[in-house]
């Protein structure tokens, strides 16, 4: 099998809503996101022409439109945090969610998002999501 693997910056807010500590506090992190997709093909000696499983291209303007472009400069929050926050409602930059958009709540979006939207030969198969430069979650397809 082989694997490509392209990596997207995004910057969004958020806050946790029934946590207590400080990310309980509207505050952002500079996201750095791992996507890797594979073939559903198989190849033996060499990929027909053109020679990619995907282009790297057509991978970058998919993430961004279904990802970066909804999240970069975002501030994401709850139903919840906003109902103890009405007046974070009119935020022009908010993006309202039903769970709290934590590291991991965000990979399962991604991947559901992504691997609707993929061409049919192509499976999303791995994303690592850097919160910081040295906390990350990760999803595998199984």
């Amino acid at each position: 099998m082989i694997r490509l693997t392209k990596i997207f910056h995004f910057e969004m807010a958020h806050a946790i809503h029934g946590y207590n500590g400080p990310c309980k506090h509207i505050h952002g992190h500079s996201y750095e996101l791992y996507v890797s997709v594979c073939s559903t093909g198989h190849f033996e000696n060499y990929i027909p022409a053109p020679g990619f499983v995907i282009d790297f291209k057509e991978l970058k303007k998919l993430v961004n439109k279904f990802i970066i472009e909804p999240f970069d400069h975002k501030l994401v929050l709850s139903a919840q945090f906003l109902k103890e926050h009405p007046s974070l409602a009119t935020q022009e930059n908010l993006v309202t969610w039903e769970a709290e958009p934590t590291a991991e709540n965000l990979l399962l979006y991604i991947q559901k998002t992504l691997s609707e939207n993929l061409p049919e030969n192509i499976q999303l198969i791995y994303l690592k999501l850097y919160e910081t430069k040295d906390s990350y979650a990760e999803w595998l397809k199984e």
